[in-house]
């Protein structure tokens, strides 16, 4: 799961040993190149859209998991930084690496969404929620989508966690928050399913990069597709997968 120690890289020992000020300074630097990036692609880019986008109801509920991202990254980041500074550091570099690949794409390939349907405050708490955000997030530089490929950050290292191997209940939570958060992306509007797809393909690289291997962790927990196997019995398969 975890390399050993004499293994690790330069990058990995800098983030475990001044984990804090790493993510202070990675996002200071996030915050600028994405602000430079925002002011200055207002025309002329890439736009991100498909005919399976037209298809994809505007669902405003879907802000709920959206803005829960927050909460997801920024509870994993203090919960591994207190439990495991190895886990922390490989999550802060996996967060690192792929955001900067990001925003390099939107740098030499600018791009963009016409998917956006304008929320009206009017039509109830979700609604205003969602315009909220439309005031402040610009159509531009979607590809690959950050909010997915954050969520998917968390979510392998949750699954890839020490502490976290025998709570399967964490590791579900998880799976269903980080697959809500990628839904919330697409049903908001926010993106196309292009940057979905983006945002994983990259998570898929830089797993093999971080983690030193090309294997996929199982990101579903074990048993969980005992609930969805045909059963005389739905309480039965119910125990069993508690028993997991």
């Amino acid at each position: 799961m975890n390399q050993n120690k004499a293994n690790y890289s330069p990058a990995h020992m800098l983030a475990r040993d001044h984990l804090l000020s790493v993510i202070f300074l990675y996002t200071v630097f996030y915050i600028l190149w994405f602000h430079y990036l925002e002011t200055t692609v207002t025309g002329n880019y890439l736009v991100m859209h498909t005919r399976l986008d037209e298809l994809i109801p505007f669902l405003p509920v879907f802000i709920v998991p959206y803005l829960l991202w927050f909460i997801y990254i920024f509870a994993a980041l203090l919960y591994f930084s207190r439990t495991d500074k190895d886990e922390a550091a490989d999550l802060c570099l996996f967060l690192s690496l792929g955001m900067t690949v990001a925003l390099f794409i939107c740098t030499v390939f600018p791009n963009g969404t016409d998917l956006r349907v304008p929320a009206d405050p009017a039509n109830g708490f979700f609604a205003s929620l969602v315009r909220m955000i439309q005031s402040t997030d610009t159509p531009t530089n979607v590809f690959p989508s950050i909010h997915v490929f954050n969520a998917l950050a968390v979510h392998v290292a949750v699954t890839r966690s020490r502490s976290l191997a025998h709570r399967p209940l964490v590791r579900r939570a998880s799976l269903i928050l980080m697959l809500l958060i990628c839904l919330s992306t697409v049903f908001l509007k926010q993106h196309s399913v292009l940057d979905v797809f983006g945002a994983l393909l990259l998570g898929y690289f830089v797993n093999a990069v971080v983690y030193g291997s090309y294997e996929v962790p199982a990101l579903i927990p074990a048993g969980a597709d005992a609930l969805f196997r045909r059963k005389k019995n739905p309480a039965k398969a119910y125990r069993q997968l508690r028993k997991k």
